[in-house]
């Protein structure tokens, strides 16, 4: 079990961490949304929970909870810049479909 970052990925977010001027790292989850069924959640953590599931990533800790694991297990969080487009690609191998838009999916 593992959710891990590219190191373009922890980069962008061990700067934002450094720009802040605080955080533990980030939290990974999903939440019931989008017309296939569940979203993405990424946010800083300031504080962890004695309920948190704790990876290390080039140096980056990703937080994410029990139940959210069990859809995003192997997945990679990169940081990707094409055009004048950029923002983190989740590659979730649980995936079955995916919306039109890419912001939500189905497992």
């Amino acid at each position: 079990m593992a959710i891990t970052l590219s190191e373009r990925a922890a980069a962008h977010v061990s700067a934002f961490i450094a720009k802040r001027g605080k955080g533990l790292g980030i939290r990974l989850g999903v939440k019931t949304s989008g017309c296939s069924g569940m979203a993405y959640k990424l946010e800083f953590v300031d504080t962890s929970s004695d309920d948190d599931v704790t990876f290390e990533s080039h140096g980056v800790t990703v937080f994410t909870d029990a139940k959210s694991l069990a859809y995003i297990d192997g997945t990679e969080l990169d940081y990707a810049k094409e055009g004048l487009n950029e923002g983190f690609q989740f590659n979730n191998p649980n995936v079955k479909n995916e919306c039109g838009c890419g912001e939500s999916f189905n497992v």
